[in-house]
């Protein structure tokens, strides 16, 4: 799996491309994930687009991320859940633990239109 990190303004922006299935690919983006809290980044988007499948470790591995952006006092949004992703994102009820949004414009907006 490859992860693209790029900055809008003060949200940062992953592009995940490939399968989010478990070592090495979970640890990569926890560790992207930490790095940006050390960097005190407050506001990451996923963007899912290019994932076609993920597992119960990926899974997991985006709940990390959620929970370590929120207690470092920022917040993480997901992009483009399609799919086979969407589907296990509904099947797992996790489409009421996290903010999703259509497109990666629309996540990003999402964090204007709230205050910091």
């Amino acid at each position: 799996m490859q992860i693209k990190e790029k900055m809008e303004n003060d949200v940062a922006v992953l592009t995940l491309k490939g399968d989010l299935l478990g070592e090495p690919d979970t640890t990569s983006l926890r560790d992207k994930i930490h790095s940006l809290v050390n960097d005190e980044v407050k506001h990451v988007v996923v963007d899912l687009g290019g994932v076609s499948y993920m597992n119960s470790s990926g899974l997991g591995t985006l709940i990390s991320a959620l929970t370590t952006m929120r207690g470092s006092g920022g917040d993480l949004r997901l992009a483009r859940v399609e799919g086979k992703v969407q589907n296990l994102f509904v099947m797992t009820q996790l489409v009421k633990v996290f903010d999703t949004y259509e497109t990666l414009e629309r996540a990003l907006a999402s964090f204007k239109s709230k205050p910091k």
